[in-house]
C-alpha cells in the first residue's frame, strides 16, 4: 500500500486499523518538509474513500516521532506572505486530520515536538511510550515563532490555558508520565504493549478526555485572567521588542482563538509582524549554531565508561557528579573523604532534582559515584581530569604522576580556565596527551565545554575529548590555548568595564538593570557576585583579557574585607536565601549598557581575529551560550556586523 509514498509507510491490519508511519526519506529524524505534507494529504484524502476502522501514526524511525517543522525550508521563506501560505497549509491539514470520521490516534515514542505535537493534538487519542526519549513540546517559542498549525487551539483545550501556556512560552519538554498527569496523552505504557494498546485504544469508541468546569470557563470567559497572568510572568523575562514571539503566542489564544490566520497583518501578534522582526532569524540562527556544535567529536569512534576527577571542590565535585548523571562510573579524588563528602552531597541533590521520577535510576547514579581519596580510579579511567587550583607546579607535578600510573590510552585533561595547556604540559613524557576541557561554574546549567588544544596537542586526544563532552550532553566548543580562552577572555573586560561604572558611581542595581534591559539574563555585577569576587580577583590577566590593569577599587576592597559575593552573603550586594538584595531602579543612564558591552564585543572580535576559535559562528556560538549573550541579537560577531563594525581579520606573521 505504501509503494507510492516516499516518506509515508501505509499497512491495513488484518482487524480493520490502518498504520501509517512517518519515514522521512534520506534522514535520520522525521521532520514535515514540503513534500512530506504534500503526501500526508494524499493519504487522507485516500483513507476517506477506504474509511478505515480507525489510524495509528506512528514513526518507522528508531530516533523519535516527529521533530517538527523542517527548519532548512523555514529558513527559505523571503516574505510575511510566504509565512501565511505555510502555516494556512499545515493549519488546514491537521484541521483535516481533526474533522475525519474515524477515530484516530498517535504512538509517540521519541521526541515529539513542533507541528509533531500539533499533529497529535489533531488525533482523537494519543499514547506515549514510557522510556528516557520519549519527550513532548512545543519549542517554536525558541525559535521566535508561533505554535501555528492548530497548537495554540487545541493545547489549551486538551490541558487547560495555564499548564498549556507554560509550555508554549517556555518551550520546555514533557515526560511520558509528565504528559499523562497533565491530561495530554491518554496512556503511558511500556514499549512491550505499546502496539497492542494502540490497536485497543483506537477502537475502543472511548470518548476523549474532557476538561473541568473551571478549565472550560478559563478557556472562554475567564481568558483574560490567564492571559493577564501570563504576560506578567514573560515580562518578567523577556521584553516584547526582543522577544514579540510569546507575547503573540498570549494574544493569539486570547483575542483570536488560537489560530494565527485570523491575525490582521498589521496587528503586533501577527505572523507577517513576527518575520518583520529579525529576532525569528537570528533565534533560527543560534539553533545551527547550537547543531554545529553538537556535531564536534562525531569523527570518533571514543566511548569513555570511566572517569577520574581529582579535586572535590564545587567544579570538580560537579563536573564529577554529571558524568554520573550521565551514566558513568566515575571515581572523585581529595586530599580526604572528609573533602569529598560536600561534592557526594551535592551529587545527591542534582540527581533528585534531575532525576525526581525515577528514585532507581537516582540510586544507581549515586552507585556510579565513587570517592577515591587514594586515587586507586586513575589506573582505570578512560577520562582523567584535574581540577584544583590555578597553580602552575602545582599541576606539573600532578599530571607527572599522572601520567606515570594512567593507562597509555586514557585522556590527560585539564579544567584550568586561564593557564595555558603546553606550560602545563612541559613536565610530561608525552605532552600531546594533554588536552583542555574547560567546563563553566554551574556545571549542571551552562552546556558549553570549552574543549582546548595545546600547540602540541594530538589531533586524536582532541578528537576523543570533543567526542566525550558530546557523550555527557554538553556542548563542545574547539578552542585555541590562550588566556582566558574564549568565554573568560570575553567576559573579562566586560565585566571590568561593569566595575569601572561602580567606582564611578554608578550604582550596581543600574549598572545590572541596563545590561539585562539590553538582553543578558542576568547583570555582570550580580554575576560577579555569583561566581564569587575572590575567583574574580584571582582571575587576574585572564578576567581583563591580559591588559595590565589595577583591579577595580570597589572589588578590591569587597575582597580585602572578605565579602565574597553570594557565598559569604555579602559582596556588591546583600545576599539573603540566595537571592541579591537589591535597591529598585527608577532611570537607566542612555548608553551605559553600550559602553559596558563594547569591550566584550572587542573581546570577541580579538579572538576571532587571533585564531583562539576557528569563525565568527563559534565565536558567537561560545559567547551566548558560555555568557548568556543577548540570543535575540544572533551573537556579538552578529550583532556587530549587523550595526556594520567591519569583518575581523586573522592574524598573520609579518613578511
Amino acid at each position: 500500500m505504501s509503494a507510492q509514498y516516499r516518506h509515508w509507510q501505509l499497512e491495513r491490519a488484518p482487524d480493520g486499523v490502518t498504520w501509517l508511519r512517518f519515514d522521512k526519506a534520506g534522514s535520520s529524524t522525521n521532520t514535515f518538509s514540503a513534500q512530506a505534507l504534500g503526501e500526508f494529504e494524499q493519504i487522507l484524502e485516500r483513507l476517506g474513500r477506504e474509511r478505515p476502522k480507525g489510524l495509528i501514526i506512528a514513526s518507522a524511525k528508531s530516533a523519535g516521532f516527529i521533530a517538527g517543522a523542517d527548519i532548512e525550508e523555514f529558513t527559505q521563506i523571503e516574505s510575511g506572505a510566504e509565512a501565511r501560505r505555510q502555516v494556512e497549509r499545515g493549519w488546514t491539514l491537521f484541521n483535516r486530520l481533526a474533522d475525519v470520521s474515524y477515530p484516530t490516534l498517535a504512538l509517540i515514542r521519541g521526541h515529539c515536538m513542533g507541528g509533531g505535537l500539533e499533529m497529535s493534538l489533531a488525533c482523537r487519542y494519543r499514547i506515549a511510550v514510557d522510556e528516557p526519549g520519549t519527550r513532548m513540546a512545543l519549542p517554536e517559542v525558541m525559535l521566535g515563532i508561533v505554535p501555528a498549525w492548530g497548537g495554540m487551539l487545541r493545547l489549551p483545550r486538551t490541558i487547560g490555558p495555564a499548564a498549556a501556556l507554560d509550555l508554549m512560552l517556555t518551550g520546555k519538554s514533557v515526560n511520558a508520565r509528565k504528559a499523562k498527569s497533565l491530561g495530554l496523552v491518554d496512556e503511558c505504557v511500556p514499549v512491550r504493549v505499546m502496539e497492542n494498546a494502540a490497536q485497543m485504544l483506537v477502537t475502543s469508541g472511548r470518548e476523549p478526555r474532557r476538561l473541568p468546569l473551571l478549565q472550560k470557563l478559563l478557556n472562554g470567559p475567564a481568558k483574560r485572567i490567564v492571559a493577564d497572568k501570563a504576560r506578567k510572568q514573560v515580562a518578567k523575562k523577556a521584553r516584547r521588542e526582543h522577544y514579540p514571539a510569546p507575547y503573540a503566542i498570549i494574544d493569539i489564544w486570547e483575542r483570536f482563538g488560537g489560530d494565527a490566520l485570523a491575525v490582521p497583518a498589521d496587528d503586533p501578534a501577527s505572523l507577517e509582524a513576527i518575520f518583520r522582526s529579525p529576532t525569528a532569524r537570528n533565534l533560527i540562527r543560534v539553533f545551527f549554531l547550537q547543531e554545529r556544535l553538537k556535531g564536534f567529536g562525531k569523527e570518533s569512534d571514543f566511548s569513555a565508561k570511566r572517569v577520574h576527577v581529582i579535586g572535590a571542590g564545587v567544579m570538580g565535585g560537579d563536573i564529577a557528579a554529571w558524568c554520573a548523571l550521565r551514566g558513568m562510573t566515575v571515581t572523585l579524588q581529595d586530599q580526604t573523604a572528609e573533602r569529598i563528602g560536600p561534592a557526594i552531597g551535592r551529587a545527591g541533590k542534582l540527581f533528585a532534582r534531575r532525576l525526581r521520577s525515577d528514585k532507581r535510576a537516582e540510586r544507581f547514579a549515586m552507585d556510579r559515584l565513587i570517592a577515591d581519596p587514594q586515587g586507586h580510579g586513575v589506573r582505570h579511567a578512560d577520562v582523567i581530569i584535574e581540577a584544583i587550583f590555578e597553580d602552575l607546579d602545582v599541576k606539573r607535578g600532578l599530571f607527572a604522576d599522572l601520567e606515570a600510573r594512567a593507562r597509555p590510552d586514557a585522556i590527560l585533561a585539564t579544567n584550568t580556565s586561564s593557564l595555558r595547556i603546553e606550560d602545563i604540559a612541559e613536565g610530561l613524557q608525552r605532552p600531546e596527551r594533554l588536552v583542555g576541557i574547560h567546563f563553566f561554574n554551574p556545571v549542571a546549567m551552562l552546556p558549553p565545554v570549552e574543549v582546548v588544544r595545546g600547540e602540541g596537542t594530538d589531533e586524536t586526544v582532541l578528537r576523543q575529548a570533543l567526542a566525550f563532552v558530546r557523550a555527557i550532553d554538553k556542548l563542545p566548543l574547539p578552542v585555541e590555548s590562550a588566556p582566558g580562552f574564549l568565554v573568560n577572555a570575553v567576559l573579562g573586560p566586560y565585566m571590568l568595564e561593569a566595575m569601572r561604572c561602580v567606582d564611578e558611581g554608578t550604582p550596581p542595581e543600574v549598572v545590572d538593570r541596563a545590561l539585562v534591559d539590553f538582553g543578558m539574563p542576568m547583570g555582570p555585577i550580580e554575576l560577579a557576585d555569583t561566581v564569587g569576587l575572590d575567583i574574580a580577583m584571582a582571575a587576574g590577566k585572564a578576567l581583563t583579557g591580559g591588559a595590565a590593569a589595577t583591579p577595580p577599587r570597589r572589588l578590591a576592597e569587597q575582597v580585602s574585607a572578605g565579602h565574597l559575593g553570594r557565598k559569604s552573603g555579602r559582596g556588591f550586594y546583600t545576599w539573603d536565601d540566595g537571592k541579591a538584595q537589591k535597591e529598585p531602579v527608577s532611570e537607566v543612564p542612555p548608553g551605559l549598557a553600550e559602553r559596558i558591552i563594547e569591550p566584550l564585543l572587542a573581546a570577541t572580535r580579538r579572538c576571532v581575529e587571533a585564531g583562539v576559535v576557528a569563525d565568527a559562528d563559534l565565536a558567537d556560538a561560545g559567547v551566548i551560550f558560555g555568557t548568556g549573550f543577548a540570543p535575540f541579537t544572533g551573537g556579538p560577531m552578529h550583532y556587530g556586523a549587523a550595526r556594520g563594525d567591519a569583518p575581523p581579520q586573522p592574524e598573520t606573521d609579518a613578511p
